[in-house]
């Protein structure tokens, strides 16, 4: 079972972190802070290079962590608000990600849910410092601030998209 857990941390958080350094860097196939910049701006949020920065940081940050096994309630918590907002965006799109829809990110959210119930295995850091196992009520505190905070960030944040730029 730890094996299988381990290899799980290591899929999403990695592939979460990375999703993070092409939205501020052109590493790993991103457009740099100003590509991210626009897709937010695209996408209808307010706050420019900020808001591209703080999602982008929030997505390294929380990945690292789901990966490494630290402070895993945290690191759910994380990816499940980032991947909240990226849902929000993807919803009028309906499920399907061929359809630019919101499978993916709510197959992450799940994901980390899923490894805030579980715990991060025996082969983690939170393990090793005595952390872990978290009591179970730490994934259900994950979901609901994970979610919380994904919404309340698309609350503040967003802006309707004028016709034009909401076509296409």
């Amino acid at each position: 079972m730890d094996t299988g857990i381990l290899i799980l941390r290591l899929l999403v958080g990695l592939l979460v972190a990375g999703h993070g350094v092409q939205k501020i860097s052109p590493h790993l196939g991103g457009k740099g802070l100003e590509g991210g910049t626009e897709e937010f701006r695209a996408d209808g949020f307010r706050g420019g290079a900020l808001t591209a920065l703080a999602a982008g940081g929030g997505q390294i940050g929380s990945g690292l962590l789901l990966a490494a096994g630290l402070l895993t309630p945290l690191a759910a918590t994380g990816v499940i608000g980032v991947m909240t907002v990226a849902l929000t965006v993807k919803w009028r799109h309906g499920l399907w990600v061929q359809n630019d829809g919101y499978e993916y990110p709510l197959v992450l959210i799940g994901t980390a849910a899923a490894l805030a119930a579980t715990g991060p295995g025996a082969w983690s850091l939170d393990a090793n410092l005595g952390l872990a196992p978290y009591p179970l009520w730490w994934a259900a505190l994950a979901l609901v601030a994970g979610l919380g905070s994904g919404l309340l960030t698309r609350l503040v944040l967003h802006r309707p998209l004028a016709p034009a730029i909401a076509d296409r």
